[in-house]
């Protein structure tokens, strides 16, 4: 009977504690957010990283937290930071669409050091005297950002890579691919860009390219908004200046100055 007394009474305590421990989880119980199923559910679901986060799951919890920015996502575009922004119950920035541009021009149009025969990487190249091209800032053309394109995005055309901007995602993995870092964001709406890397002088630059920024300056007098200059030998965009009027692409020169028309009307609408 002893026994059954100590059962019974270790039974008694578990019950007990159980009953009370119910009570707590209900009493201290967090409500879960509802927005969190709801981010999951417009979020691509690629998990890319592209976000700075290791998933689309930890991306929707840094957004319900306020830790990540709406607009973090750069496979949605601005469809998506919409819906986000609607759920979030926050207003929506525009223009926050991302996508990239290669600032090289040259291709076949720059000169060879030599002929490399090597493995189809850029990177490997780079190691034999600082890859085949004269040009030190020059397009390799061997497709490493291709091959890291996870959309497609990315072709080689005349021996320099370039992008499809109906593809682009702005998730920027091609960035790090190329050893010369001359694959950068730029904002969509950003029509017109520098199609050119090179801060060398412009006879020097004569000598490698036929198609290389000159830091002739003529663009930067015909703009009538100030939103081009000369930086180091070579010609950059003030986007929040540039209202896309594409004069400084047609009086380049060199045509390099790419006038892409991305997102033009909508650019335009908001003056």
């Amino acid at each position: 009977m002893t026994i059954w007394y100590a059962v019974m009474a270790l039974g008694g305590m578990g019950l007990a504690l159980g009953l009370l421990l119910a009570l707590a989880s209900r009493l201290f119980a967090a409500e879960p957010d509802q927005r969190l199923e709801a981010l999951g559910g417009v979020l691509p679901g690629v998990n890319c990283g592209g976000c700075g986060y290791a998933g689309c799951g930890m991306f929707a919890a840094a957004l319900a937290a306020g830790e990540a920015s709406v607009d973090g996502c750069p496979v949605g575009g601005a469809d998506l930071t919409e819906k986000l922004c609607a759920i979030l119950g926050v207003e929506m920035k525009k223009n926050t669409r991302l996508t990239v541009l290669v600032r090289c021009s040259g291709g076949a149009r720059a000169r060879d050091k030599f002929q490399y025969e090597g493995i189809g990487d850029c990177h490997a190249s780079i190691r034999i005297g600082g890859g085949p091209k004269e040009c030190p800032y020059g397009c390799i053309g061997l497709g490493s950002c291709v091959r890291a394109c996870p959309f497609g995005a990315i072709s080689v055309v005349d021996g320099v890579a370039v992008i499809d901007h109906e593809r682009c995602t702005g998730c920027q993995a091609c960035v790090g691919s190329c050893p010369k870092r001359i694959i950068v964001p730029v904002p969509y709406y950003a029509d017109v860009n520098i199609a050119c890397s090179s801060h060398d002088k412009g006879g020097t630059l004569r000598k490698v390219c036929d198609i290389g920024c000159l830091g002739c300056r003529i663009c930067e007098k015909v703009c009538i908004h100030k939103a081009i200059y000369i930086e180091d030998n070579l010609a950059a965009i003030d986007f929040e200046k540039c209202t896309g009027c594409g004069d400084c692409a047609e009086k380049c020169p060199r045509k390099l100055i790419v006038d892409a028309k991305l997102d033009r009307g909508p650019r335009l609408m908001e003056g």
